[in-house]
């Protein structure tokens, strides 16, 4: 089966043909740790993960590559406002950013360099811009990139070069030769971090960064670069500038950007003071809900993130766990001590139209969409056979168990034990709406005589009353369970 990538670059879909048969070189621009991150930074991370697990899935040996920016003029004006040594800060973040991504359950990629681990590689990378005439060192200690010696420029994000000079409200700089010259080293300044260089002290610019250590991991050339949407222009931009200039070669052949996360139909902004950082989000929804809700549009698309689409996610995935949990109690094969690997390869026709949604470009909206309409068709299917399926049903059910499972890994989402995941969520109802599990198990005590005298009026009062504080009651041959909706 054939993957389709949409390729930024080009504007289209296309297929993927990696630049060495079985292997993926994938390098995705991380955060620049200077805050805490927010759920936007959650959405490029998770749909990256998503991306690397479904291609291991597809048997490719993959290398894949995140960086932290952990030197930039926001990580020095925090530690100008704060006191804290610059390292002090982004280790703090560093340490923050991963506990948050660990709990979503979100992949290590195989290493995640940061920016003053590689200074040398960075001076190295400006100084051949400069042997090449592509860059040029100005009095003060400034380097620049000249953006008329790569003709080229403007292609990733469709923009023409004389259009963005004609209308650039760039500060007049003489030092540059063109006032979109981009800076590759800056100069320090009194109280900044600085590296030695051949320009004299200084630091590097945000953009040579991620050429300079792509190169250094992957050579001049490699099949994936990743990250949102807003660093098409300029960073990713500059980027191809630099690494194609200096090499004279493609140096990335599938450029894969993500949407946008809007907050209540608004665009997130500091300005507009809706920044929803992952900690936030956290302390009200479980990790699976969030990962589930960032993967429930397709990564191209601008997600809405608001109480009520959290609170849909929410009650679908409890929908996925009580079907799970219902296919248990019917007797599939479960063995608790089976692992689904990401090469696993299952064999249901779930698990084929799985592969098809995924292959055309990573669809995780339409790969979720296909999990509910096995819900809702297994759903049917016990509910014709009063829970009680024969073996021909029973086929069909452990089936669509075991492509529950195999999906579960790709989108890294349902992997617990329905029982697990419905004692978690009790214990925080129960937490949050102060409830005691004595009176509510007396109360299905209650319920339970009066179904028993007849009294339907008395028995639906009690379940209303539960139903109220989002408790669901499930009738079974082994009497009432309950859980939170």
């Amino acid at each position: 089966m054939i993957l389709k990538v949409y390729n930024t670059l080009n504007n289209k879909k296309e297929e993927f043909i990696p630049l060495n048969r079985g292997k993926v070189d994938m390098y995705v621009c991380g955060p620049t740790v200077y805050d805490t991150s927010h759920i936007g930074h959650a959405r490029c991370v998770v749909v990256f993960d998503m991306i690397y697990r479904w291609l291991c899935s597809l048997d490719y040996k993959v290398r894949y590559v995140r960086n932290f920016t952990d030197v930039d003029d926001k990580i020095i004006k925090k530690s100008n406002e704060t006191g804290e040594d610059c390292k002090t800060i982004t280790e703090k973040y560093i340490d923050e950013f991963h506990s948050e991504m660990d709990i979503l359950n979100v992949l290590r990629p195989d290493v995640e360099p940061k920016a003053t681990d590689h200074i040398n590689n960075i001076i190295n990378f400006i100084k051949k811009l400069i042997n090449k005439g592509k860059a040029y060192h100005v009095e003060g200690g400034e380097v620049y990139f000249a953006l008329d010696s790569f003709k080229k420029y403007g292609r990733l994000s469709g923009r023409n070069i004389e259009d963005m000079r004609a209308g650039s409200r760039i500060a007049v700089d003489d030092k540059k030769k063109n006032p979109m010259d981009f800076v590759l080293w800056k100069p320090a300044k009194p109280g900044e971090p600085f590296w030695k260089s051949p320009w004299g002290d200084g630091r590097p610019g945000w953009h040579i960064e991620c050429s300079a250590m792509s190169y250094e991991y992957f050579g001049k050339s490699f099949d994936i670069h990743g990250g949102g949407k807003d660093l098409i222009f300029p960073h990713h931009e500059n980027e191809i500038a630099q690494s194609e200039a200096l090499f004279g070669q493609q140096f990335v052949k599938y450029w894969i950007h993500n949407g946008f996360v809007d907050i209540n139909n608004e665009k997130m902004s500091k300005s507009l003071g809706n920044f929803t950082m992952i900690k936030e989000v956290l302390e009200n929804y479980s990790p699976e809900v969030i990962r589930m809700f960032l993967l429930s549009k397709h990564y191209r698309s601008p997600i809405d993130y608001s109480e009520d689409s959290m609170r849909e996610v929410a009650i679908g995935l409890d929908r996925i766990y009580a079907f799970l949990e219902r296919l248990e109690k019917a007797g599939v094969q479960n063995d608790s001590s089976l692992t689904y690997k990401l090469t696993d390869k299952p064999t249901g026709k779930l698990w084929g139209d799985f592969e098809t949604a995924m292959n055309d470009d990573f669809n995780s909206a339409k790969a979720v969409a296909l999990v509910f309409e096995a819900v809702k068709k297994g759903n049917k299917l016990l509910d014709d056979a009063n829970d009680n399926p024969g073996e021909d049903i029973m086929e069909i059910m452990n089936l669509v168990y075991s492509d529950i499972k195999a999906i579960s890994n790709v989108l890294g989402i349902f992997l617990l034990e329905p029982h697990a995941w419905f004692k978690v969520k009790k214990e925080k109802g129960m937490e949050d709406m102060a409830l005691d599990p004595v009176q509510i198990e007396a109360l299905i005590k209650q319920r339970a005589e009066a179904r028993k005298n007849r009294d339907f009026s008395k028995a639906d009062e009690i379940r209303d009353h539960l139903l109220n504080k989002n408790i669901i009651l499930e009738d079974g041959s082994n009497g009432t369970s309950w859980r939170f909706e």
